[in-house]
């Protein structure tokens, strides 16, 4: 769905990348499967990519952000973000999840969100939000971050988890994660006239 963007014209630059990312997605949690599978661990892997992960979306994030001033702090943050988080993960939390940094970055995204929509109902013009794929990519972001944050948080603060715990948040995070990718498809298609195309075609 995320190649539909490239077939739109003056799609952003920023907006296009999101294709090849999720490739990487599903090649990334294809290899943890198949480790998982195994009888393997993924957690390093896991680890490097929410790393790189979050690098992505706060990128994207600087490119939506029309403050000039704000939008280079957030490449500041960015790099300084992705060396915590390999710090973390190397040497503070090498035998888990890095759930430190990825807590942080939690709380990075989030807030960039809120002023993203803060700075977008302030705009002076009329914004059709419907039409808006950065709107519906913030709004999953804000949705799945500000869900997932509690449920890894409460991780880094148990030595021992039960195996009921560990089934109960995965179970959780399917269930956001398909309305995270939902709205991403949403995202993806919003500016698509489907309805004169349909239409057209049956006049035909």
């Amino acid at each position: 769905m995320s190649f539909l963007l490239f077939k739109q014209p003056g799609t952003a630059f920023y907006l296009r990348l999101f294709c090849p990312f999720l490739g990487i997605s599903v090649l990334v949690e294809s290899y943890a499967i198949y480790l998982r599978n195994h009888g393997h661990s993924n957690l390093l892997i896991y680890s490097f990519f929410t790393a790189t992960e979050f690098v992505f979306y706060l990128y994207f994030l600087s490119c939506t952000i029309k403050n000039s001033k704000i939008r280079l702090l957030i490449r500041y943050i960015l790099v300084f973000n992705a060396l915590f988080a390999l710090i973390n993960t190397l040497f503070i939390q090498r035998n888990g999840f890095n759930t430190i940094s990825y807590s942080l970055s939690c709380l990075l995204v989030v807030s960039l969100c809120i002023y993203y929509f803060l700075e977008l109902f302030r705009y002076p013009k009329f914004v059709n939000l419907s039409n808006e794929p950065t709107f519906w990519i913030c709004s999953a972001l804000l949705f799945y971050y500000c869900c997932s944050f509690p449920l890894y948080s409460l991780l880094t603060f148990l030595s021992a988890i039960p195996r009921s715990l560990v089934d109960n948040i995965i179970m959780l995070m399917n269930v956001v994660n398909i309305l995270l990718y939902t709205l991403y498809i949403i995202a993806f298609v919003c500016r698509l006239k489907i309805r004169k195309r349909v239409s057209a075609s049956l006049n035909s």
